[in-house]
């Protein structure tokens, strides 16, 4: 069963859950949390934006948006790479693909991550309430963009849901559902992705020499990071019947997590699990598994790839700044770090 309830922290610091507000309503089976046959007609209406060549043409763009991102902090030797690029690119071309009229970045970075914030599981009660209203302002945005996409022909993800619309195949509250999944999955989890694939070069100077040796390998280096940092950690789902999973009695009504992080790092599946091997066969969950696969995941490992690469063009070295913090987001739902200062040493 999908989706129902929201986790925040008590008074005692101990985790508690509300039931969600959409529970109960069939948007609640939106594309990541819908069972077949919904998913597969879901999945279907985007798709077209999510196309292997339709990706592949965005190579060119991100290569630019890249080094553009990167001018300044090379020419002063630091960045704040978080908020300077990695969080900025996805963000970026999510919203090209979607189709929005809106360019501040920064802006739709903030609105995009307050989906994932609502899943931390590290808010207090009223720290939740006050994300939810924030994110009632930001449907109520996107809902007025849906509706001038749907009043005249529109382009990108916003037209595909409105054509959708108006053929009867979903109604307006179920696009709106694919609609914000859509814009916090292309955001928050590549920036993560991208970072966390910094921060491990960063603190590794051979690999780095070894990657820009040989760029062939960066595919594999990526996969290992999204193995051992996954971007989006849990699904949560309600038990729906009284069941038993790995010899736990688990009773109707709970709440279960569901940890890739850790079945990423499962002694029982990989070999040396805590250690980079860049010859493991893929066979990671970061990207979830079988329907339910990140239908992003093809633009997330080019997003990455293209900002390591061009990162290690344009640098001799890099590494972690000392006088400055590197910090991460307290989250159970995203292993992102919020802040990442470091040190450019151009070639």
């Amino acid at each position: 069963m999908n989706l129902a309830y929201l986790l925040y922290r008590d008074e005692l610091g101990l985790p508690a859950r509300e039931r969600h507000k959409m529970a109960s309503d069939h948007t609640a089976q939106i594309l990541a949390t819908a069972d077949p046959p919904v998913h597969g007609e879901h999945k279907k209406i985007i798709s077209p934006e999510f196309s292997p060549k339709r990706i592949a043409t965005l190579s060119p763009h991100l290569i630019e948006m890249t080094q553009q991102r990167l001018a300044a902090g090379l020419a002063s030797g630091k960045m704040e790479f978080m908020s300077q690029l990695a969080n900025l690119i996805p963000i970026e071309i999510v919203s090209e693909l979607i189709a929005f009229k809106e360019s501040n970045a920064e802006a739709l970075f903030r609105a995009a991550i307050v989906q994932t914030d609502m899943l931390a599981a590290a808010l207090s009660k009223e720290e939740l309430h006050a994300k939810l209203a924030f994110s009632g302002e930001i449907f109520a945005w996107m809902f007025q963009q849906l509706q001038k996409a749907a009043e005249a022909p529109a382009a990108g993800i916003l037209g595909l849901l409105a054509a959708a619309m108006k053929s009867n195949e979903i109604d307006p509250l179920v696009a709106m559902g694919i609609l914000m999944t859509l814009f916090a999955a292309g955001g928050e989890p590549t920036s993560s992705l991208i970072g966390n694939t910094v921060f491990m070069l960063a603190t590794d100077s051979e690999r780095q020499q070894q990657l820009r040796a040989n760029n062939d390998l960066i595919p594999k280096f990526i996969e290992e990071v999204l193995r051992l940092e996954s971007p989006f950690r849990y699904h949560m789902r309600l038990a729906s019947r009284p069941s038993k999973l790995c010899g736990v009695d688990v009773p109707e009504g709970a709440t279960i997590l569901l940890f890739w992080g850790a079945a990423n790092r499962d002694p029982a599946e990989f070999d040396c699990p805590d250690e980079v091997d860049l010859n493991r066969a893929r066979r990671h969950v970061g990207f979830g598994s079988g329907i339910h696969t990140c239908i992003g995941n093809t633009l997330a490992r080019l997003e990455t790839r293209i900002v390591i690469q061009t990162l290690l063009a344009a640098t001799a070295e890099f590494g972690l700044l000392d006088d400055e913090e590197t910090k991460w987001v307290p989250s159970l739902a995203v292993r992102r770090l919020h802040s990442l200062p470091i040190r450019l040493n151009r070639r």
